[in-house]
């Protein structure tokens, strides 16, 4: 019996329990519920509810999925599993077309009403996102910059890193709003209405998605910049991997 540990090269790969990936995610949770609102709503197929609930139950799905293999509740999805059921209300109650306009804005702003809020606790919002045991040594970081008696320093470098997270999301809201006002237009509970919410969902990614990578990018860089400076520790010290 060969009881030698495994090596990198035979250790199997262990994927993050969750979604299959940003390209799955977008083929689920966007491009298939697009087609459906568009080509199903008509009163020749599905017709607009049954379309819609065919629609929303896909992302339900996959954040239902990543639920029951992570086994915990995140802030994020649970967000997005409300926005679901708002979204889904309004076109089976047939709800005013302007409520869609403020449920888009009303997610990120939610987000970023709590990324403000966090800037004033011990765990600024950053460290959920990129600053967390997943992504970074944190103790290693930690220790260093004890020793290094730049903690304070870095905790305030966290705070404004939370800031500029939370410019993104407020950025999201507002855009979120315009692009809903623009877009739908319809009276909910028609196949017109679905069809310009398939719309709006492939619009969000490059009018929002985009821009608030770019926020997500610099906020990224800012933060192992000066994890780097005050630790002097190498990136590759303080990523995990």
């Amino acid at each position: 019996m060969n009881d030698a540990p495994e090596t990198a090269e035979q250790a199997p790969v262990k994927k993050k329990a969750g979604s299959g990936g940003v390209f799955v995610d977008l083929i689920a949770c966007v491009i298939i519920p697009t087609l459906i609102l568009k080509k199903l709503s008509g009163d020749d197929m599905l017709g607009p509810n049954y379309a819609l609930i065919l629609a929303l139950s896909l992302p339900f799905l996959v954040g239902l999925w990543g639920f029951i293999k992570q086994r915990k509740i995140s802030f994020i999805p649970a967000l997005g599993f409300i926005s679901i059921l708002l979204t889904g209300g309004i076109g089976l109650l047939q709800l005013p077309k302007e409520y869609i306009a403020y449920k888009e804005a009303l997610v990120p702003g939610l987000i970023a009403l709590a990324a403000m809020i966090s800037i004033y606790t011990k765990h600024p919002f950053i460290r959920a996102f990129i600053y967390n045991d997943d992504f970074v040594d944190t103790d290693t970081v930690g220790a260093r910059l004890a020793q290094a008696g730049k903690t304070e320093e870095f905790d305030q470098m966290m705070v404004t890193a939370t800031w500029i997270m939370t410019s993104s999301f407020i950025l999201s809201s507002v855009l979120n709003y315009l692009l809903a006002k623009w877009i739908v237009v319809a009276e909910s509970g028609t196949p017109e209405f679905n069809d310009q919410l398939g719309t709006m969902a492939l619009w969000s990614y490059p009018v929002i998605a985009l821009p608030c990578s770019v926020f997500t990018i610099y906020a990224l860089f800012y933060v192992m910049r000066n994890i780097k400076r005050l630790t002097g520790m190498e990136l590759e010290e303080v990523f995990r991997g």
